[in-house]
């Protein structure tokens, strides 16, 4: 796969195609003296990039954890049973490097690769990175770490780091770059040979057959490909050319044409010429007056002038400190809002999470008392068995002694409680293997108790935020502002009664989202997708307004839970756009199909989301054909569908939304939307309580088993004593009579 160490001495020189090249170009001295630089540099440089060093999966295929593991400079083995990940690293191999599911014959999509029951799959590759021929050395250093991360949507997202584990890209260009400096080729059989392929290969007789893979392993075939579109290319500009020769022509001709027309009027130079003299006579005229009012005005500055340079200095000295406490300020305010909103959005988790450990802590401590208790009593039966076997033995030998008639009674008495004795063990191991089902059947059920819990309390939790917004909803029908939240008119008069104070410079504008309209209510769901927080934020002219603005919103909203404020400043005009906006035929831009009340409102959009360079594609096929299968539309950075999904060229990004909050102009048909997925959610937590009600039954009928079953386990423990000491006591009577035998 990647470079190995060649430990060549008898001929040195230049391992790479591009060095041969070089080397071909110079004189016989220059190639005689590299050729000796090579040779003794060889030790250090040959074999040093490219090189895997190691490999790490998490989640990857069957494997929770495997790895990391440590390659060697030369030939690695990697052995081991069937199904101890052998495949596994050659699949992620070719998968972490880029490659494609199809390749690996392990999979259609990268989704198959994540383990069932997680959520996604991590792969680290490392590769080697030293010598002249690094890549970039001094931004990584001795090695590339190379970090993918599958979900279980089938997309994948790359991290590139240093050797010191610093990230330095997160761009699939970037690592194709180091994979074509260390040429590796992951789609190609000769370096990567998979089981699949090299079954068909070694099974295949077709000549063919054969033929085809060694065009596609010497990238003939793909040579023969890139030869034909460069033809074509070829062609095609050869056409352009003509066209633009003819071009060219004719703009010869209308540039004459212009140029003879330009010097029948050279007079209008002359008439120019005389005007521009008559303004700076005009200019100086008046310059000549005003310096004889400015002279008095000057004499007094001259006088100030030595204290305001003073005060000047300390000014824009503070001015300074005032900007970069006010970027910090900005820097901690936006890191605190994104920490609180992660904090809040994993307590649920982490109370379900905990609920979990604690039920399954308990079940282990149960499991580990019962298995100390089993332990102990298996071996004080042990010692009994030994001691009865023993014992035997001893009474089996002085039996002789014994009068025939009463010795073949007591044997006989023996035998019959060793079978009473060998019934009760059969039924104690029996009750045993009883005990350790139903502790299994006992511990499912509580596993699966816990994540009915879980779900019951997602359910719950799902179910107040739609009633809660069924509520605001409701709330604007009479007051549209009330569904950026029911605080936000209270919280605008405030605004508005600080502005009349004097307060504020310019009053801010905001929610962004009250004056933006989608022209088209299909594609409301997609401008929420792509505008997100933006629709609740506000817009502040200067630094001074918005720290205003951040001291009333603390009156109004929970500390987290603020709406971003932008600060930018107001114009009354909207930006033009149009030189480095998308224009499609077919497809707005989130401009183009809003209505928005407000010139700051559209600029501010426009600065922050740059929403000129977004297209709105209604059909999710449609959009991946002008997003991906072609190339993009110029300026246009991004499209999103009208189920919200966002499209770039090389990704694909499902939304979470289901239905638009803020921008539907049909509010009744929201609420009867909400409506149903209330008493929707309400079916899904009754079924859900029923689950969890029948869980709890057969927990406890398991236990109520379990513990009838111990009762009768320690009966028959008892039994079993009360039979030994029955033997026993025979045995002492029939040892008793063989020592007064002796003694006669």
């Amino acid at each position: 796969m990647g470079k190995r160490k060649e430990e060549s001495i008898s001929k040195p020189g230049p391992h790479k195609r591009q060095r041969q090249e070089y080397a071909d170009e110079h004189s016989d001295e220059s190639n005689e003296e590299e050729n000796s630089q090579s040779s003794a540099d060889s030790n250090s440089s040959v074999g040093e990039v490219g090189i895997i060093e190691s490999i790490q999966l998490k989640n990857f295929m069957c494997h929770s954890m495997l790895g990391p593991f440590q390659f060697g400079s030369n030939l690695n083995f990697v052995v081991g049973s069937n199904g101890s990940g052998k495949s596994s690293v050659l699949t992620a191999l070719i998968v972490g490097l880029g490659g494609k599911a199809t390749a690996t014959n392990r999979g259609s999509s990268l989704k198959m690769f994540v383990r069932d029951g997680e959520t996604s799959a991590d792969i680290s590759i490392t590769l080697r990175n030293r010598g002249r021929d690094a890549f970039k050395p001094e931004v990584y250093g001795g090695s590339i770490i190379v970090n993918q991360h599958i979900t279980l949507d089938g997309s994948r997202s790359y991290r590139l780091k240093s050797k010191s584990g610093t990230l330095i890209s997160s761009k699939k260009e970037e690592l194709i770059g180091i994979l074509d400096h260390f040429n590796i080729q992951v789609d190609n059989p000769v370096s990567v040979l998979t089981q699949e392929m090299s079954k068909h290969f070694l099974q295949s007789k077709n000549e063919g057959d054969k033929y085809k893979f060694f065009m596609k392993a010497t990238q003939l075939e793909q040579m023969k490909e890139d030869y034909s579109s460069i033809m074509k290319t070829k062609e095609n500009t050869c056409i352009q050319i003509e066209q633009g020769v003819e071009r060219l022509q004719e703009l010869k001709r209308l540039y004459c044409k212009k140029k003879e027309h330009y010097k029948s009027i050279g007079f209008v130079n002359d008439m120019r010429n005389r005007l521009e003299d008559l303004k700076h006579k005009m200019a100086w005229a008046v310059v000549g007056e005003m310096e004889k009012e400015i002279q008095p005005i000057k004499e007094g500055i001259r006088a100030e002038e030595g204290n305001t340079e003073k005060f000047i200095q300390k000014l824009e000295e503070c001015q300074v400190k005032v900007s970069e406490a006010e970027e910090k300020y900005k820097i901690i305010q936006e890191k605190l809002i994104t920490v609180s909103e992660e904090a809040q959005a994993l307590h649920p988790q982490h109370i379900s999470l905990k609920a979990d450990v604690q039920a399954r802590r308990k079940a282990v401590n149960e499991a580990e008392v019962l298995y100390n208790r089993f332990k102990t009593e298996l071996k004080h039966l042990g010692k009994d068995n030994e001691q009865l076997r023993k014992r035997i033995e001893e009474l089996k030998s002085s039996a002789n002694q014994v009068s025939e008639p009463e010795k073949l009674e007591r044997q006989r008495k023996i035998a019959h409680l060793r079978e009473q004795l060998k019934a009760v063990h059969d039924e104690e191991i029996m009750i045993g293997q009883q005990v350790d089902q139903f502790q299994q059947a006992i511990y499912k059920c509580k596993e699966e108790h816990a994540r009915l819990r879980r779900e019951d309390c997602d359910v719950k939790e799902a179910l107040g935020a739609r009633q809660k917004q069924l509520r605001e909803l409701k709330d604007s029908k009479t007051n549209t502002l009330k569904r950026f939240g029911p605080h936000i008119p209270a919280f605008l008069e405030a605004v508005e009664t600080a502005y009349r104070q004097g307060r504020f410079k310019h009053k801010p504008v905001g929610p962004l989202g009250a004056f933006i309209h989608p022209k088209d209510a299909e594609l409301t769901l997609a401008v929420e997708c792509c505008l997100k927080s933006l629709v609740q934020a506000f817009c502040c002219d200067n630094h001074s307004d918005e720290r205003t603005l951040q001291l009333l919103m603390s009156k109004y909203y929970p500390r987290g839970f603020r709406p971003q404020i932008i600060v930018n400043k107001f114009q009354n005009e909207v930006y033009d756009v149009r030189h480095r906006g998308v224009h499609h035929p077919e497809f707005p831009s989130v401009l183009t199909a809003l209505e928005i009340d407000h010139a700051v409102v559209a600029n501010c959009l426009i600065d922050v989301r740059r929403i000129e360079a977004i297209l709105l594609i209604k059909s999710s096929r449609k959009a991946r054909e002008v997003m991906q299968f072609n190339r993009p539309p110029k300026n246009c950075r991004e499209a999103f569908t009208a189920e919200g999904d966002q499209v770039f060229e090389r990704r694909y990004y499902s939304s979470d939304y289901l239905r638009p909050k803020f921008l539907s102009k049909d509010v009744e048909a929201e609420i009867s939307h909400l409506e149903k997925e209330i008493e929707n959610k309400k079916s899904q937590l009754t079924a859900s309580q029923q689950r969890l009600y029948s869980t709890e039954n057969e927990i406890r009928q398991n236990e109520d088993h379990l513990h009838s079953l111990r009762r009768r386990q320690k009966e028959l423990q008892i039994k079993i004593r009360t039979t030994n000491a029955e033997i026993a006591d025979i045995e002492n009577m029939e040892e008793h009579q063989s020592v007064d035998i002796r003694t006669l």
